[in-house]
């Protein structure tokens, strides 16, 4: 149990390290503008994990820590519902529609789709080494 809590608060801050690296990388100090920054590190975020959710986790060489460390950890506070709803409260406040509905409507759909296409990603890796006989057994 603490090897976990302690690979969480490990993960939690090189994600957020990242995420914050991103944010100096693609600006948006403009309240009530869209914050692509959120957008893609929601996206990243969500495909990332998806590949792992589908090749590493159902292996069971994977540590039950270095589940918590990754994908809490690192890609929780990485990614960020709460950016997400900020932008879109932020927009709305500035009466700027466009701004509320796409801070909503890009990253879910992003999100859903980087999802998607991690866990496809990864699951045809792990269909393709399920095929060969020593089991795919070197990750």
């Amino acid at each position: 149990m603490w090897r976990s809590f302690a690979a969480v608060a490990v993960g939690g801050a090189i994600g957020t390290g990242a995420r914050y690296g991103i944010d100096l990388l693609v600006p948006h100090d403009t309240a009530g503008t869209l914050a692509l920054s959120t957008i893609i590190v929601n996206v990243v975020g969500s495909f990332v994990l998806g590949v792992l959710v589908a090749r590493l986790w159902p292996h069971p060489g994977v540590p039950l820590w270095l589940k918590a460390g990754v994908g809490t950890g690192i890609l929780g506070s990485f990614t960020t519902f709460s950016a997400v709803t900020l932008n879109a409260v932020a927009g709305a406040v500035e009466a700027n529609l466009l701004t509320a509905v796409g801070a909503l409507v890009f990253s879910t759909l992003l999100g859903l789709m980087a999802a998607w296409a991690g866990l496809a990603t990864g699951g045809a890796r792990l269909r393709r080494d399920a095929a060969i006989p020593d089991g795919g057994a070197d990750l």
